[in-house]
């Protein structure tokens, strides 16, 4: 099994930022209606006052606003998906690859129907914004992968960020992605990936 972050590995930019745009520019009343505490709390994060998952519940908290959810997120990725995925990835795409992702599974599903791969991802409720669990992140990110399928092995993983050093020491190779395609060897693994 390859494993994959989601963003900034195989979509470029970043979806979450992608969707609130997207609903900023379509339900503009939903969005500015959470931004006066949304700029409050990224302030609070800034200043160690406030933690990832706080600021990102914060983020979506115009969800309850927006009339159709489940809608919004099939017109987001119609407007974004062909674009937005690497060519690197879809060239070298298997049926048993797994997503592993900080952002919302409600946002992310149809992305990876669509490839016909795995998600795990930060479980959301997608009428309020409130996160159910832990923020798939980091040493999470390890967590569920292991609950999840427990026998997996992994052959190789992808990511943009260090953050995901956790799940890169599970697999035999391990490739840091940047500029929308450069692969590298993880930096701590070094030469052994090559």
């Amino acid at each position: 099994m390859n494993c994959y972050d989601f963003d900034q590995t195989i979509f470029f930019p970043d979806s979450s930022y992608l969707f609130v745009m997207h609903c900023l520019r379509r339900y503009p009343r939903a969005v500015m209606k959470a931004l006066p505490q949304t700029s409050a709390k990224l302030l609070r994060k800034l200043f160690g006052m406030a933690d990832t998952k706080e600021l990102k519940e914060q983020v979506f908290s115009f969800l309850p606003w927006l009339d159709d959810v489940d809608r919004i997120v099939e017109e987001f990725w119609e407007e974004n998906f062909d674009a937005c995925i690497a060519d690197w990835y879809l060239e070298q795409r298997r049926d048993d690859d797994l997503i592993l992702s900080a952002s919302p599974e409600f946002l992310l599903r149809p992305a990876t129907e669509r490839l016909g791969v795995q998600l795990i991802a930060t479980r959301m409720d997608r009428h309020t914004g409130e996160i159910i669990g832990k923020n798939c992140h980091d040493y999470e990110k390890v967590t569920r992968f292991y609950r999840e399928y427990p026998d997996a092995h992994v052959d190789a993983f992808y990511s943009d960020s260090l953050s995901d050093s956790p799940m890169a020491r599970l697999a035999d190779k391990a490739w840091l992605v940047k500029d929308r395609q450069t692969l590298s060897p993880w930096p701590e693994r070094g030469a052994e990936f090559q």
